[in-house]
């Protein structure tokens, strides 16, 4: 059972591949079939597997062989690997029924099909793998897949372009990874989990080298998790069909980062300063992701920044040793991002492919249970109380606060901060898009309606889920003496707090509350009750510094093309072209060689006339 949830996804994709062809669009059931079992499969066994709240094997066979080095494919499950695949599953489920209706007309709609499936092939390998190096296989597969997802419009050149940066951006961080999984194997000589797990303690008088390998598995993590530096690719990811963006958003490829760090927690606890450096960057990404959204008029791009915001409270988490945290808040955004991402996706086809937010307005009447699904993923985004990304984000701010570091009042400054632009943003894009004045023209009036059934349904499965998932799950991931996850996570019991909590002011706990709050009025007062005065501020020069700055996402992209690539292909140009390869090569090389004997032939028939006169 264990290996038919990997399977079968593989199986859907080699079904479509094959024979999608001859079969045509009715393949798709076949996929949803299998994608349905392997979701099935993995409830079952994570309810098997919950009485026991240890972990299994599954060896398949040896793979590499060579003196020391021995690798096995071998399937590793506990509740944490259990849990993960059911919320991929599950998502990728919904995602392709989603599908069968959004993508229907296109004309390669089974190599879609055959694509989704590939992507959550590639994902459960990585998150059921019981070594580095098969991980690693899952880990490129999924970057593989995402690039053939984003390009999947293989003739429009921003799709080209934006599938390009991800794979480019994804190969400078994996080799970061490669250089941490080297230094894996030259410490504890194996990348098996349980050894690597079982002897780390051993090595505590030898920090640097853990701290070593910490810090450049994260820098890996950081090209897949999108973070502050490696998140450029994301918003341009948007090129792909909506579903892609749902996909990748919420359950598979940004989250793959979020689950090494946490699978590695054996290694991290070890590392005060690689954490250290986790949270520092995990709050600036959270901050940049919140006010980079704010005045974006791209309604998914909107949402991916949401995204980048998100995984850095994730990443906050993990690197303020909250593992148990980040992967609550990684299960309850799964659910409240795919949600927006296909209701926004079901705003885009009732809209004629229309994605500028500013031609929207006044859809509510037109749209009403498209509005309600995206009320319900913007109030969890913003973390409205009583809702799933209320109780994951709310005690995530709170256990910020009390580890009672400079590290960590700094994060919980920018935590806070975050969340009052994305309620900003997130109610900026409710009113322009439902609640405005109409801006879209007559002939799209008359044709406006809700889309069909087989779009909403995943809509209405996710709107329930995202209401009550973290209601039901809180006690499980957050409980006091919660043993649910065993031995998946592991606590360093000289920075574990949690109980601090429970004795905070009820000032401080309401502040996330408060600031989120303020956020919704800030949007509302201006983009309802007084339009007028944001006019005129939208004139002065300070306004119109920090739009550009905040559009232009920081200056990132400029950063990155000119300060890093540019350096790299003037350095490549003088010191490689001209000094190294037209330079030294070639004095020393064929062409020297060349120009010394025509020289000595020269000088030799010189030297043959003058003997002759």
């Amino acid at each position: 059972m264990f290996f038919l949830i990997i399977f079968l996804p593989f199986l859907g994709f080699l079904g479509g591949s094959f024979f999608g062809r001859f079969i045509g669009k009715y393949v798709v059931y076949f996929t949803i079939f299998n994608v349905f079992l392997s979701c099935f499969f993995s409830l079952h066994l994570l309810f098997l597997n919950f009485k026991y709240n240890g972990y299994l094997t599954c060896f398949l066979f040896n793979w590499i062989s060579c003196e020391q080095l021995q690798i096995s494919w071998e399937l590793f499950g506990d509740n944490f690997t259990f849990f993960m695949c059911f919320v991929v599953t599950f998502i990728s489920l919904l995602v392709h029924l989603y599908s069968n209706e959004y993508m229907n007309e296109d004309p390669h709609f089974v190599r879609f099909i055959s694509y989704l499936s590939l992507f959550t092939f590639f994902m459960l390998i990585l998150i059921t793998a019981a070594n580095y190096i098969q991980m690693f296989v899952g880990w490129e597969g999924v970057g593989l897949s995402s690039y053939l997802l984003i390009n999947f419009w293989f003739t429009r050149l921003q799709a080209n372009k934006a599938a390009i940066k991800a794979m480019l951006f994804n190969r400078v961080a994996d080799m970061f990874m490669l250089i941490g999984l080297f230094a894996i194997y030259v410490t504890f000589e194996t990348f098996d989990y349980v050894i690597i797990f079982s002897i780390v303690p051993f090595f505590y008088n030898n920090l640097y080298i853990l701290d070593f390998i910490c810090i450049f598995l994260f820098l890996g993590a950081m090209g897949k998790s999108a973070q502050l530096g490696f998140h450029n690719w994301l918003p341009d990811a948007m090129e792909g069909p909506t579903p892609v963006s749902a996909l990748i958003h919420a359950a598979t490829m940004v989250t793959a980062g979020i689950f090494l760090i946490i699978r590695s927690s054996y290694i991290f606890e070890f590392s005060y300063y690689a954490l250290n450096f986790i949270a520092i960057i995990g709050a600036l990404t959270a901050f940049f992701g919140s006010t980079t959204g704010l005045f974006f008029h791209d309604l998914k791009r909107v949402i991916a920044f949401s995204t980048c915001s998100q995984l850095g409270y994730m990443i906050l988490a993990c690197g303020l040793s909250r593992f148990n945290i980040a992967f609550f808040h990684l299960v309850t955004h799964a659910f409240f991002k795919a949600l927006l991402f296909l209701t926004a996706g079901a705003i885009i086809h009732s809209m004629m492919n229309e994605q500028d937010i500013r031609k929207y307005g006044g859809s509510i009447k037109y749209l009403p249970l498209t509005y309600i699904s995206f009320l319900v993923g913007s109030l969890n985004l913003i973390g409205f109380p009583f809702l799933s990304g209320f109780y994951s984000k709310d005690i995530l701010l709170e256990l910020v606060y009390v580890s009672y570091t400079n590290v960590g009042f700094f994060c919980y400054f920018l935590g806070i901060f975050s969340i009052f632009f994305t309620s900003a943003y997130s109610t900026r894009i409710l009113i322009l898009i439902f609640m405005s004045k109409i801006n879209f023209n007559r002939q799209l009036t008359k044709n406006l309606l809700e889309s069909s059934f087989s779009i909403k349904y995943p809509l209405i499965i996710l709107s329930f889920i995202s209401i009550f998932i973290g209601f039901l799950l809180y006690d499980c991931f957050c409980g006091v003496g919660s043993n649910f996850f065993g031995t998946s996570f592991f606590y360093n019991p000289f920075f574990y707090n949690s109980l601090d909590i429970e004795f905070l002011s009820i000032i401080t706990k309401i502040t996330p509350l408060i600031v989120t709050f303020l956020g919704i009025f800030f949007s509302s007062f201006f983009y309802i009750y007084n339009t007028t005065y944001f006019f005129f501020i939208k004139k002065t020069k300070i306004f119109n510094f920090f739009y550009k700055f905040l559009l232009k996402k920081w200056y990132s992209d400029r950063f990155a093309n000119e300060f890093i690539g540019l350096s790299f292909l003037n350095f490549c140009k003088f010191y490689v072209y001209i000094s190294l390869d037209r330079g030294l090569l070639e004095i020393f090389g064929p062409t020297g060689f060349s120009n010394s004997l025509k020289k000595l032939n020269y000088f030799n028939n010189f030297n043959f006339f003058n003997q002759f006169v």
